[in-house]
């Protein structure tokens, strides 16, 4: 009897704490929620996370701090992230870089990409535009990939750094196409397609956002998108996939992540919350603009599926373009 009664005390501190901590979800939230990015102000990613955090603080009737934390990749946020309280208050805005690539070329990350955070909701996706210099005559998938195959070494890629997203796409571009081009790496986009267009590289992957204006300018060549469908933003470009190269379907996604151990309940109430800001007209017409194609997850668990499998593929993209550990 004595057991049966311990067992029956144990159960009842387990369904009232699980009751304490309904309660507390349903008054969530009461008092402001911050929200840390890992990118500087100004910044696409910053602009996103400003115009949802706006509609979130209407939504919900709470202020919305958003605290810029920019350094390490996008990293550092997450390192501050994985020491927070995990009681829904401050929760991250990361990306796919942070969670998905720098845990494969950092030594040092200070988080656990995989066992430090609660997904929350995926919000959009990036994709990624192969680009190529207007007076080479590589105006299309089919002219490079066969010139590549006939003089392998002889041209050459930029991307904004060693083991960035426009690097190891590069590198996904090559092993699946079979081909062998040298890797110029420069510190930024601007750098990166200034290169290109002064003819100085060939060609680079750099973001839908950033590299479309100078296809519209008519300084760059538009060769294909590396998403499974068209881009948004225009429309009028093939994908890589639509000219042959199988299972490409890469870019950068961006998403909500809270504290590992935060109340599901409340992880539940802020996905519920994010999809609504992200079905409004406004907000979506805003995010588009930015160059951020809205991409929802289905629920909390869908996107922790998503961060798990890209995880795994970067991981695999960073041995196929031998980044070395920094």
């Amino acid at each position: 009897m004595h057991t049966i009664k311990k067992i029956s005390l144990i159960l009842t501190i387990i369904l009232l704490s699980i009751g304490f901590r309904s309660a507390l979800a349903l008054d969530y939230p009461d008092k402001p929620i911050s929200i840390l990015i890992g990118f500087p102000p100004g910044t696409a990613t910053d602009s996103i996370v400003r115009l949802i955090g706006d509609k979130l603080s209407k939504d919900m009737g709470q202020p919305i701090i958003v605290k810029n934390k920019p350094g390490a990749g996008g990293g550092l946020a997450l390192a501050e992230l994985a020491k927070t309280k995990p009681d829904g208050y401050t929760l991250a805005l990361t990306a796919s870089g942070p969670l998905g690539i720098n845990p494969h070329i950092y030594k040092v990350t200070n988080y656990d990409a995989l066992n430090d955070f609660a997904p929350i909701a995926q919000t959009s996706w990036l994709p990624f535009l192969l680009v190529t210099n207007k007076t080479k005559g590589l105006d299309s998938l089919a002219k490079l990939i066969a010139y590549a195959k006939a003089n392998p070494d002889k041209l050459n890629y930029s991307s904004i750094g060693m083991g960035s997203t426009s690097h190891l796409l590069m590198a996904m571009l090559m092993y699946k196409a079979d081909i062998k081009m040298l890797h110029i790496p420069y510190t930024g986009s601007s750098q990166s397609q200034a290169g290109v267009m002064a003819g100085d590289v060939d060609m680079t992957i750099d973001s839908m956002l950033t590299a479309l204006p100078q296809v519209k300018s008519g300084r760059l060549n538009a060769i294909a998108v590396s998403t499974h469908n068209r881009a948004r933003l225009d429309p009028t470009i093939p994908t890589f996939e639509e000219q042959g190269i199988a299972d490409f379907n890469m870019g950068a996604w961006l998403g909500f992540v809270a504290p590992k151990g935060t109340d599901p309940a409340i992880i539940q109430k802020l996905f519920t919350q994010i999809n609504i800001a992200l079905k409004d007209p406004e907000v979506n017409e805003k995010l588009e603009a930015l160059g951020a194609e809205v991409v929802t997850s289905a629920s909390p668990a869908e996107f922790g599926k998503l961060i798990v499998d890209n995880y795994k593929t970067w991981g695999d993209l960073v041995k196929q373009a031998g980044v070395e550990q920094k």
